[in-house]
């Protein structure tokens, strides 16, 4: 098959953290003041050049440009449209864009949650009536800095106008909203065709949605308007099929259309409504949301199936590199049969590139068998677990079944205070307890000297719980480098990287483990620490454990293996935990769930295949339990309205929220829901280094008071502390417990 002179190669985004975590750094230390922004700008502009130079190098004809950020793209955004609340306008410059994303001295930050079904979280736009006027200056420099280097090549990406509107809170007629919007958009490409721009990337992944035509009108009036510009517009949709949307999408007024080939079912679309003649089809053919080498069989079926339908296409990955690592070859210590078949973002160009090459009738046949070779090899490293594979075929519905209903466990569960006070579950990593991990590696101490000073991080934090009155303990998870990391290095078929690092949000990275096998318990996990914790304290501690659909949706997982057995192997060994955690006295045992709505499907008629076997990996979990243990979960950055009956089946005893965040809808979610078990009402956010006031979450208890039955309210953070520093968790606990005990005074004395 060959195409000729009609194929280019692109790219959607890329890796923005740098290859060593720069931007990370970067910002931790403007943070502390050890930096400036000068500094902290200048990185970000180095990490940008070598990421444009990498996707030059390798022969990427459309690159696209300006979407790296300081924290988020989507805050990027709405900074430059204008999309500024009220409560910011009195701050400028860096102040005001890290108050957004992280709050000050009393200034909540905007909410945050998932970007569509991936893991990156993004902060919300709140749209009002009042627009502040729009600046995009910065992103203006950055495309003419780009266009130094790149010259053509440079191609602007701009998230669109509708998925904009369709992920933000809008506090006015969002028809007037999109009217102003337009014209900031029109200002901006107009300016971008006036650079001598070639095309600009608007990138519209809300087109995937399943509700999608319902905005029909709206996105043919945008793009009407958008065309008379005269910049070529390529329109870039992703993460799923075009569905019932595709036919009038084909006919919007843009010079390209980008669909995701790796997931959905856009290909049979292609092959049922063909595609226009006018139009350059953008091919997403690599998949940029998982680190497996392509299948060269299977991908140059589907490319030959889209070159049978339209020529003029253009080859890329399935959306932005983001959401995989840098460089596959850095990882050295990983077996060589799985290191051969891992594609990381560079990787990940140079299959584009090969591609390319394949269908413009070049020979790269030794490429693809090299690539075939390594797939053999691979299945002959990875070969499946017979023992594993068996308990699953012989699991019964009673496997998944607590012993007794919920109303009947409740009565038979510890005895607490109204309004009992707990934690989600980690405490601050300061650098001393990140070292201690970095020492054990390196040979410096011993297994013995580190589990001792693990332990004393447990003592120091059982002592400072005691301290600020919490009613249920946890031990500060300090051996933990990761909630998922942490499982997965202690269960087979799971493998690590060194320098396989993803953004999660702002400053946060994290490294997801592949899952290349069968995955089993070979020993205890958390056994010896919870001994510890429960030794030190008359108090409860809760065991803490991360459920298997987090881990799932956290993990780079095996594609030729479905999901639901991965998760059904996970749950099988965290079943297994759960017991020995009982068995050491463990009277609570919470399994967090925080992935298990970023995990659903965003076509609505897929969601009871997924919530099906997610729940029954939860249920199969917990089930072992007896009905005296009291089993909690916590979820954050979710929706839960539209999934609560889902949410109900986990049958999970307490339930903690992020809500503080939330603008208390999803405490409302679950009271129009009737939900009857336990709430851990999430009273502060602590993705902020703002100490909340007693009075802060005295009223956003008073606001659970107002929605729940008093018996079913608990008192927690709205996430782990992991990420905070003492000197805020400290206070901001002793707050917590005092705001507690206001709200049961007031609660006793109206009694009285």
């Amino acid at each position: 098959m060959t195409l000729q002179t009609r194929l280019q190669t692109a790219t959607l985004g890329y890796p923005h953290i740098g290859k060593n975590r720069e931007v990370k750094k970067a910002l931790e230390a403007f943070w502390s003041g050890k930096s400036d922004a000068e500094t902290l700008l200048q990185i970000v502009q180095e990490v940008e050049c070598k990421n444009w130079q990498t996707q030059l190098e390798a022969g990427i004809a459309r690159i696209g440009i300006g979407d790296a950020t300081l924290y988020d793209r989507v805050l990027d955004w709405s900074i430059r449209l204008g999309i500024i609340p009220e409560r910011y306008r009195t701050l400028t410059g860096l102040e005001q864009y890290f108050a957004m994303a992280r709050g000050k001295d009393g200034i909540p930050a905007l909410a945050m949650t998932k970007w569509f079904d991936t893991n990156y979280h993004y902060l919300v736009p709140e749209i009002t009536q009042s627009l502040q006027p729009a600046d995009f200056s910065d992103f203006l420099a950055t495309v003419h800095r780009a266009q130094a280097l790149l010259g053509d090549r440079a191609v602007p990406i701009v998230i669109g106008p509708i998925t904009l509107l369709r992920l933000s809170r809008l506090e006015s007629n969002p028809e007037k909203i999109i009217f102003d919007l337009r014209d900031r958009y029109l200002v901006l490409l107009r300016e971008l065709k006036n650079l001598g721009v070639v095309e600009v990337q608007i990138h519209e992944p809300a087109l995937v949605l399943g509700d999608a035509p319902n905005f029909k009108e709206l996105y043919q009036s945008t793009y009407d308007s958008f065309s008379r510009v005269g910049l070529p517009i390529h329109l870039v949709t992703y993460f799923d099929d075009l569905g019932a949307a595709y036919p009038w999408v084909m006919k919007l007024p843009v010079a390209g259309i980008s669909l995701d080939f790796t997931r959905g079912r856009n290909l049979e679309l292609l092959q049922q409504h063909g595609f226009p003649s006018d139009k350059q089809l953008g091919v997403g053919i690599v998949d940029a949301r998982n680190i497996w080498k392509i299948r060269p069989e299977a991908v140059l079926s589907t490319l030959e199936t889209i070159q049978s339908i339209t020529l003029n296409i253009r080859l890329h990955p399935s959306s932005s590199l983001q959401f995989v690592p840098y460089d596959a070859t850095r990882e050295t210590k990983l077996p060589e049969p799985l290191r051969n078949v891992l594609s990381f973002a560079q990787q990940k160009l140079d299959e584009v590139a090969l591609l390319a090459q394949t269908l413009a009738g070049g020979d790269p046949s030794d490429k693809l068998a090299a690539v075939q070779m390594h797939w053999k090899a691979f299945e002959q490293f990875s070969p499946a677990n017979p023992a594993v594979q068996e308990r699953l075929r012989n699991l019964t519905v009673q496997d998944l079944e607590r012993a007794v209903p919920y109303e009947q466990r409740k009565t038979l569960q510890p005895t607490l205070p109204p309004f009992p006070t707990t934690t989600i579950g980690s405490f601050p990593q300061t650098s001393e307890v990140r070292q201690l991990r970095v020492k054990l590696k390196r040979g410096e101490i011993t297994p013995a000297e580190y589990e001792a000073a693990i332990d004393a991080e447990i003592a120091k934090c059982i002592q400072i719980q005691e301290e600020a009155g919490l009613d249920v303990l946890v031990h500060g998870e300090f051996e933990r480098t990761d909630m998922v990391e942490f499982f997965g290095q202690q269960l087979s078929g799971f493998a690590f990287t060194e320098h396989g690092w993803v953004q999660s949000y702002g400053s946060r990275c994290v490294r997801p483990p592949i899952i290349y096998g069968d995955v089993a318990r070979t020993q205890p996990m958390t056994l010896r620490e919870f001994k510890v914790a429960q030794s030190l304290t008359n108090k409860i501690v809760k065991g803490m454990l991360t459920g298997p659909v987090t881990m799932i949706n956290w993990s780079f997982t095996r594609i030729d293996i479905p999901r639901s057995e991965q998760a059904m192997q996970i749950a099988l060994a965290l079943r297994e935990e759960v017991a020995d955690l009982e068995a050491a006295g463990a009277k609570m045992v919470q399994i967090d769930e925080p992935a298990l709505r970023e995990g659903l499907p965003l076509k609505p008629e897929r969601w009871n295949e997924y919530l099906s076997w997610a729940v029954d990996a939860f249920r199969l979990a917990a089930g072992v339990a007896k009905p005296e243990t009291q089993i909690h979960t916590h979820m954050c950055y979710s929706e839960f309205g539209d999934i609560i009956q889902h949410i109900e089946r986990l049958d999970a005893d307490v339930l903690s929220i992020e809500n503080s965040r939330s603008n208390n809808e999803t405490l409302f979610e679950i009271t129009n829901a009737g939900y009857k078990h336990q709430v851990g009402n999430g009273v502060y956010d602590v993705h902020s280094p703002a100490i909340p006031s007693t009075e802060q979450m005295v009223q956003q208890l008073k606001m659970g008071v107002a929605n729940l039955p008093n018996e079913q309210i608990w008192v927690n953070p709205d996430c782990g502390l992991k990420t905070r520093r003492w000197e805020e968790v400290i206070p901001s606990l002793k707050n917590m417990v005092e705001a507690a005990k206001i709200i049961r005074e007031e609660v006793n004395a109206t009694k009285k």
